[in-house]
């Protein structure tokens, strides 16, 4: 025991003595006596967060000067950490079964969404001579996963997911389905279920967490798969017999709304985009008590490496000058009114450098997370209004 403690003793003796040997200076704390003993807060933030917000300085961000520049030389670099590969499987799509409802017929439609993932989507096309504008809706996050595609347009083939929808339906939409709402304004509707929903639903709430690490360590990234299939899916709306491919626009609500303009800055086919209820801006949402906190289903939105060089107003910009038109809620706790207004005025900034302020649309209205007939009405009318 003797022998063991004096092994000891001398070893610690060694490494005291080699470290101040070999050390130039000596080292000086940075503040005060102690070291750090709870450096994490109740919310899974470091305490020293503030000190790291400090040194995002968004290099990639807009400059102020030439917007068309900007974008050839930031969009490169977005497109490399937000894609993880580019597909060029056919799309091959094949009709599982369809409905007739009045005003336009109900498909779903298998096709080939990347070289790995074949799905099956909702179509519906209007009756009469197209072709027709056409619009991909992408569904929210909402913690419910037995329903993703289902959320916009009622499902003819499933009971229990029906009933869900229709509980979707009322708590956010005004009891109205949006996605049939647009076929009777004559367009044709795409929806998909991103990776976890509907037909691809996993293993719950909790299980997010080990889905985004284990695809950040075959390569690749939960919000990196969201995006690619998002632009795959928009160019399947564009292949559409029944599409004017001149035509193309997108809606989304909550996360649905971030792969909107996601998609709009990655895809050259998307004309017009409507985003009800998520914009803001990285210091406005990474504050303890914010959803953006907790994990889970901020991995959708979290792409590696981009947050050191661009916040999420200057992704959306990379869109401009295209037509788009921004919704946030009054009361919506999940995007702080002040954060939001900073990300519309940093969006307007490279708008109005194109000499296209006018297409973009940003407005607060009252309410909260939702996408209510009021919101739907004045959407849809402008969609009209860009694509018709």
């Amino acid at each position: 025991m003797k022998l063991a403690v004096l092994t000891a003793l001398i070893g610690v003796t060694m490494v005291s003595t080699c470290y101040s040997q070999s050390a130039e200076t000596p080292l000086e704390p940075k503040t005060g006596t102690f070291f750090e003993t709870h450096p994490i807060t109740d919310g899974n933030m470091p305490t020293f967060f503030s000190e790291l917000k400090a040194k995002m300085t968004y290099p990639l961000a807009y400059d102020g000067g030439d917007p068309a520049a900007w974008r050839e030389k930031a969009l490169p670099t977005a497109e490399a950490l937000m894609l993880p590969s580019v597909d060029t499987i056919d799309f091959a799509p094949t009709v599982i079964d369809e409905i007739d409802r009045g005003d336009f017929i109900a498909k779903r439609v298998a096709f080939n969404v990347t070289d790995e993932s074949r799905i099956a989507a909702i179509v519906l096309v209007p009756k009469g001579e197209g072709p027709f504008p056409g619009v991909l809706m992408l569904h929210d996050h909402g913690a419910r996963f037995d329903i993703g595609k289902e959320k916009w347009i009622r499902p003819w083939y499933d009971e229990a997911r029906l009933e869900s929808a229709k509980q979707w339906s009322e708590k956010y939409f005004t009891g109205l389905f949006p996605g049939e709402e647009l076929a009777k304004r004559g367009y044709v509707v795409v929806a998909t279920d991103a990776l976890g929903w509907g037909d691809r639903a996993g293993n719950g709430y909790e299980a997010q967490q080990a889905l985004a690490s284990n695809l950040v360590n075959l390569g690749s990234s939960l919000a990196g798969i969201m995006a690619q299939e998002d632009l795959r899916a928009s160019e399947f709306v564009a292949s559409l017999d029944e599409v004017d491919p001149d035509s193309v626009g997108v809606v989304g609500f909550s996360m649905g709304a971030y792969r909107a303009w996601q998609l709009a800055a990655l895809s050259p086919v998307v004309k017009a985009t409507v985003v009800d209820c998520w914009m803001a801006t990285y210091d406005g949402l990474m504050v303890p008590g914010n959803n953006q906190l907790k994990g889970q289903s901020a991995w959708y939105m979290s792409h590696p490496g981009l947050a050191k060089l661009m916040d999420y107003p200057d992704v959306a910009a990379l869109a401009a000058p295209k037509a788009m038109y921004f919704f946030a809620g009054e009361e919506d706790s999940l995007f702080p009114k002040a954060s939001v207004e900073d990300a519309y005025a940093k969006m307007h900034a490279v708008w109005s450098a194109y000499d296209a302020d006018d297409k973009l649309v940003t407005e607060i209205w009252p309410g909260g997370h939702i996408f209510t007939e009021d919101r739907q009405k004045a959407a849809f009318d402008w969609l009209d209004a860009q694509l018709k």
